[in-house]
């Protein structure tokens, strides 16, 4: 696997920094996840293939613990504001002299300096500030935030493993570690870049929902069936857009250039008039830029998903998506591995990495670790 032997210390937190670590696990990292004591039932739902300890940073004790991981460590994950680190005695310049080949990545909202800096915030916050949730919603409506998936998984987890990844190529000539500030902010702006540099094509220059991409176009759009479902086209081209209107009956009716309105009214009543897996069979033979809008049950079991196995099923056989992109020699892991108990592994990474036992029952005894061995799992 791509990343086997990377050994990374994940403080535990929410959604994005959750995220970035699995995906270092998922390509064979091994992760170590830093909990809280006295919590057993944690947030992490993305933790499988990871392994856990649980330890009360409040003590001296607990906080010598994860310094004495971090010694040991590749990469270290924390997401906490600013300064948070730096208070426990974790901060980068201490870990940093003890391990100078570490790559510390910081996974904030508002990144580690600026007068927001210190501030609280979600996903609608960030990709607010980024220039991002302006851009999305319907024309004459409010902007719509998209769950969060823009600025925790994609501008924050993800954009943090790739920065991850680079600082560990780079370590490999250099022989040094370095401190990645990864904000969702900014991670939301820069994948966001494209909706910057093509202001100057046609398909933008009204107002938000009115523009070829964003709602604006009824052949890019999305629309209900008889059934009550959906289905997405995206038929921009003109060959694109021939073999929708002939899958619609709608050839001889409705050009490119017809008025929007009169032209999604149209398109609006004649995919009433079937069933969204009717639609299917209807355009299986045509490129007409269609797809059937599938929920998360669905998905995992369409043809194609199921062909490609981009969807892996747990123990209790229960869906979630494989790991991407594909590697053609190291790949990503090809099953569900379990998620931890918090604290399951704590014992077992005190001795790793030079704890006696001697040591680590000292530690359980005044508390600054937990070992759940029989907690339930998340």
């Amino acid at each position: 696997m791509a990343l086997k032997g990377i050994r990374v210390v994940e403080l535990a937190g929410l959604a994005p920094a959750p995220f970035c670590a699995m995906i270092l696990a998922d390509f064979g990292a091994k992760v170590v996840r830093v909990d809280r004591v006295k919590s057993q039932m944690g947030t992490d739902r993305l933790g499988r293939g990871k392994q856990s300890v649980a330890v009360d940073l409040k003590k001296k004790e607990g906080v010598e613990v994860v310094r004495r991981m971090c010694s040991k460590a590749d990469v270290v994950i924390e997401p906490f504001r600013t300064g948070v680190m730096e208070k426990l005695g974790l901060g980068p310049d201490k870990l940093l002299s003890d391990n100078p080949r570490l790559v510390y990545a910081r996974l904030t909202g508002f990144g580690q300096q600026g007068p927001w800096a210190a501030k609280a915030g979600h996903d609608v916050n960030y990709i607010s500030l980024a220039g991002i949730l302006g851009q999305l919603g319907r024309k004459g409506e409010r902007p719509y935030p998209p769950i969060n998936l823009l600025a925790d998984f994609a501008g924050g987890g993800l954009t943090c493993a790739f920065g991850i990844t680079m600082a560990l190529f780079e370590r490999s000539t250099s022989g040094k570690g370095q401190v990645i500030d990864s904000n969702m902010v900014e991670g939301s702006a820069y994948i966001g870049t494209w909706l910057w540099k093509s202001r100057p094509m046609p398909i933008w220059g009204k107002e938000r929902g009115d523009n070829v991409l964003d709602g604006g176009s009824p052949f890019y759009d999305t629309y209900e069936t008889k059934d009550g479902k959906y289905v997405g086209v995206g038929a921009l081209e003109p060959q694109f857009f021939n073999d929708l209107v002939k899958g619609l009956g709608l050839s001889n009716e409705v050009s490119q250039f017809d008025d929007p309105a009169e032209m999604r009214q149209k398109f609006k009543e004649r995919f009433l008039s079937k069933s969204r897996d009717e639609w299917d069979v209807v355009f299986d033979g045509l490129d007409a830029c269609y797809s059937p809008i599938l929920d998360h049950n669905e998905a995992p079991l369409h043809p194609h998903n199921v062909h490609n196995k981009s969807f892996l099923k747990d123990a209790k056989g229960r869906y979630e998506p494989a790991p991407a992109p594909r590697l053609s020699r190291t790949p990503g892991v090809d099953e569900v591995y379990p998620t931890p108990r918090i604290g399951e592994h704590t014992s077992e990474v005190l001795q790793e990495i030079g704890f006696s036992q001697n040591e680590i029952n000292s530690f359980i005894s005044n508390g600054a670790v937990e070992n759940n061995k029989g907690s339930s799992k998340l």
